[in-house]
């Protein structure tokens, strides 16, 4: 079998000369020869040029039909410049093409690529039909072969997307084989990547991320096609999100970048790139450089179904930075476009003090939530929300699958976010002094994990925890670097809640200018009306209703 490298091969003469532009900018350049149009796109496409590949193997095919191999060539120079409409065209004809060659294998390959890149377009029906075009020609052949290894891929991700997980595992292991029997390097990458994803499915962290990280070898080398090569990227930087590998998350991050960096032209995954970029870049506090990758995610993923994931990461930012009608807008379009809008749109309606909406929809969506993926990505606003709701138990619950997931998945993060969630639950219990450990405990590894806005909230938490058990001073500092860290990221509605929190530690009676005894009857009241035990409770209420 002729592979893409053997055939851009053909006619390279001189592969380290820079890639001329087919339409030069002087009236005194002579254009090439017709025979020379298609040597100059494969060239461009060796040097990841898409876009002039794209210029000259169109060039050519205006004036003489070009080859099979031509046509695949150009087919892939139109998907990563984003010409979806062209890719699927001229994918069609390259199919044809090797089809009146009698290379029905080539032909198998590029209907199984069409039905691929359909399905993920959401042109479910056309992918569908092309996949059994593959799937006949393959059978008709009836010899062992690299493509049959692709159709078991395509069943495995099937079965992911049903949840079968077992039988992922046992597909791509199969295409794993395959692929081994013939070289095939793209489909051992992407054969490798799904057995990774189903050990994590699993509950396999470790053997899972081990996979993934050997199918990384072979992507950051430069041995795949240059699609398979995005997917790759975008598949283990998910997975790794799944479980919470914030080291492996931001490496594999930062080497896309540099993929993406050395085509300037590129379209498909440079624009999940940036939003991938956007979550690391607001994760660590720059929130000023955020927005500007999740604006710039949106305009490179126009009209691709990957826009949802940019507008989702806008509208989180703006939600923190308390501008509430672009976050409000952009959820929406988070939801025109097909992604689920939550937490994010029920942390929103929690900010606005609408409670009860938003305990109904973070109910809604973690009863729908079936994997444990699903679930520790709710979990923490879950705890939240029903705090503010009252819902103490719900919440305290809540903190307790989020634990069992963290030491299940070995993730700081979620380890963190559940020592966090259950010191807020001790305080909302009236049991200040308990809440301290725990609280600690997470701001310990927010620090390490260089989260500042995450830890500002935890030391506000402290703060409390601090004035309750009698530690004013301590009180004070904590609530003070808090309100001091948050103004700095921007956060302005959590700056406004601490400082009415600082504005709030002097003392009630001397204020009031009343007697301890009718000051205790007051707070009596007022702890009976709220369904709270304590002050620190009270006063945890109050925050999280924007009382304060």
């Amino acid at each position: 079998m002729v592979t893409e490298k053997d055939w851009l091969s053909r006619g390279a003469d001189k592969p380290d000369e820079p890639c001329a532009s087919v339409v030069e900018d002087t009236m005194d350049r002579v254009e090439p020869p017709v025979s020379e149009l298609p040597k100059r796109g494969r060239d461009c496409y060796q040097r990841r040029q898409w876009s002039a590949a794209f210029d000259a193997f169109s060039q050519a095919d205006e004036i003489q039909a070009l080859s099979p191999a031509d046509l695949w060539l150009l087919a892939w120079s139109a998907h990563l410049t984003g010409r979806d409409e062209d890719f699927a065209r001229t994918m069609g004809r390259a199919y044809r093409a090797y089809l009146d060659e009698g290379e029905s294998l080539h032909a198998a390959r590029c209907a199984g690529w069409l039905s691929a890149m359909l399905g993920l377009a959401g042109e479910s029906g056309q992918g569908a039909g092309w996949l059994g075009r593959a799937q006949r020609l393959i059978e008709r052949e009836g010899v062992d072969c690299p493509e049959r290894g692709f159709l078991i891929l395509r069943a495995a991700f099937d079965h992911a997307e049903a949840g079968e997980y077992d039988a992922m595992l046992s597909a791509a292991s199969q295409a794993f084989e395959v692929a081994e029997r013939f070289g095939d390097a793209d489909l051992a990458a992407m054969a490798l990547v799904l057995q990774g994803r189903a050990r994590l499915a699993r509950g396999e962290t470790k053997a899972g991320l081990a996979l993934l990280d050997e199918a990384m070898v072979s992507v950051t080398t430069d041995q795949l096609l240059p699609a398979l090569t995005g997917l790759a990227y975008c598949n283990v930087i998910e997975s790794c999100q799944e479980v919470y590998d914030l080291r492996r998350s931001q490496e594999w991050t930062a080497a896309l970048t540099r993929w993406c960096d050395g085509q300037p032209d590129l379209v498909p995954y440079a624009g999940q790139c940036l939003v991938h970029r956007s979550e690391i870049l607001q994760l660590h506090g720059d929130w000023t450089r955020a927005v500007d990758e999740a604006v710039r995610a949106c305009d490179r993923l126009a009209g691709r179904p990957a826009i949802a994931d940019a507008y989702y990461q806008l509208a989180e930012i703006h939600r923190l930075r308390g501008e509430y009608a672009e976050a409000e807008q952009a959820y929406r379009r988070v939801g025109v476009f097909g992604r689920e809008p939550q937490p994010g749109l029920a942390l929103l309606r929690l900010a606005e003090g609408r409670v009860s909406v938003a305990a109904a929809a973070i109910n809604r969506v973690l009863d729908e939530a079936s994997d444990r993926f699903s679930r520790c990505r709710l979990l923490p606003a879950y705890a939240e929300i029903m705090l503010a709701a009252r819902e103490v138990s719900a919440a305290h619950n809540a903190t307790d699958e989020l634990f069992t997931i963290a030491e299940t998945l070995e993730a700081p993060f979620l380890r963190a976010a559940a020592a966090q969630a259950q010191g807020a639950v001790s305080l909302a219990h009236g049991d200040p002094g308990g809440s301290l450990s725990p609280l600690r405990q997470a701001l310990l590894i927010w620090r390490q994990l260089d989260a500042p806005y995450e830890a500002a909230r935890a030391r506000v938490l402290v703060g409390l925890a601090c004035r309750a058990v009698g530690d004013s001073d301590s009180a004070e500092m904590e609530l003070d670097a808090a309100c001091h860290a948050l103004q700095h990221l921007g956060a302005v509605p959590d700056v406004d809640r601490v400082r009415g929190l600082i504005r709030s530690s002097e003392p009630v009676s001397s204020t009031l200018a009343i007697s301890e005894h009718t000051v205790a009857r007051h707070l009596q009241n007022i702890f009976s009306k709220l369904h709270v035990s304590s002050r620190t409770a009270a006063t945890t209420f109050a925050l999280e209703h924007s009382l304060l």
